[in-house]
């Protein structure tokens, strides 16, 4: 039903309307008092990156984020990610996540980055607090955070928003009629725009999410997801559908397709009823990071990596390298 509101399919949207420019003006009225001065922004001593959207659901931000670090680390560059956790609570904030970091504890995105690339990842809900925590514990020269474009209170150096380019703005309303957290002027302000699928517009990065062998969440086996059999796959993450297309893609021959909420908390009982004896489960890798204490054998998960494509990301990653240059210069101790 959401879906179709925020496409405009439906004409419910129209009702919905007035709390739209509620959250309109709310949100305006926030970014307006800090590019005015009535409040200031915490600027990091490092460079600070946001890789945001300007919708809600999922939009394929936090492969961006790994892919980032990921191409900045093999460069020598020391990388930090804050995140405001999503889905977790922990005893004390910030959170500096380690090897026995629960998604209970830190959300599940901030484990899955942790867990994927080995960089620092410090959580806390308010986010500059999340950064002078990695500057406090790791020598970090620049620091990505996952997701944040709208948090105002965190100064940043670039700002980076991913779109999904199959969706894109819908009806292009606030929510709750439409998708939007700020509208779509606000890409004349930032710094790179990352389109995942569909067609990019000029200007635009084109990206696509390419998945590898399915991994064994039990065992770590590796397999293509075709000698897998009846397959149930299910997906917690801001856009389910893209999951069960990617696996159909692929070549998987599903039996039944799951969606459940993003950053939806998972226990044994719940996810063993989703499959009968006989059946092969298949999840996100968002997904199996909330599931790995107990996980079963007919479980697997199907990673996905980020390929940008063009000159433009080199471009951008040569930039996020310069702003690190320009602070060695100024203080060689970072």
């Amino acid at each position: 039903m959401i879906a179709r509101i925020w496409s405009g399919e439906s004409p419910l949207w129209l009702l919905l309307l007035p709390l739209s420019w509620l959250y309109g003006l709310v949100s305006g009225l926030i970014r307006l008092s800090y590019k005015v001065g009535i409040k200031r922004a915490w600027r990091a001593p490092v460079p600070v990156v946001v890789v945001g959207n300007l919708t809600a659901g999922g939009n394929g931000k936090t492969p961006v984020v790994i892919w980032l670090v990921e191409q900045l680390q093999k460069r020598g560059i020391r990388v930090g990610v804050v995140s405001r956790g999503y889905g977790g609570k922990a005893d004390k904030y910030p959170l500096l996540l380690t090897a026995d970091t629960t998604t209970a504890q830190a959300g599940d995105e901030p484990v899955l980055i942790f867990q994927r690339t080995g960089a620092p990842v410090a959580v806390s809900p308010v986010r500059s607090e999340a950064v002078q925590a990695l500057l406090t514990q790791a020598q970090v020269q620049i620091v990505i955070t996952d997701d944040g474009l709208q948090h105002y209170a965190l100064a940043r150096d670039k700002e980076i928003v991913v779109i999904d380019g199959v969706r894109r703005f819908g009806n292009g309303w606030w929510l709750p009629a439409g998708p939007m957290r700020e509208r779509a002027a606000r890409l004349r302000s930032v710094d790179a725009i990352i389109v995942n699928g569909g067609t990019a517009q000029p200007g635009e990065i084109p990206m696509q999410l390419r998945p590898s062998q399915a991994v064994n969440l039990l065992t770590g086996e590796r397999r293509d997801v075709t000698q897998l059999n009846n397959l149930v796959a299910m997906a917690g993450i801001g856009h389910p559908p893209r999951f069960f297309s990617t696996l159909e893609v692929c070549g998987a021959r599903l039996i039944n397709t799951i969606a459940l909420a993003d950053h939806q908390a998972l226990s044994l009982e719940q996810v063993s009823a989703l499959t009968e004896p006989g059946q092969t489960l298949i999840m996100t890798e968002k997904d199996a990071v909330k599931c790995r204490t107990f996980a079963r054998e007919s479980w697997w998960y199907l990673p996905v990596d980020a390929q940008l494509q063009g000159e433009q990301p080199e471009i951008l990653l040569q930039e996020l390298i310069a702003l690190v240059g320009q602070v060695d210069k100024v203080s060689p101790a970072h």
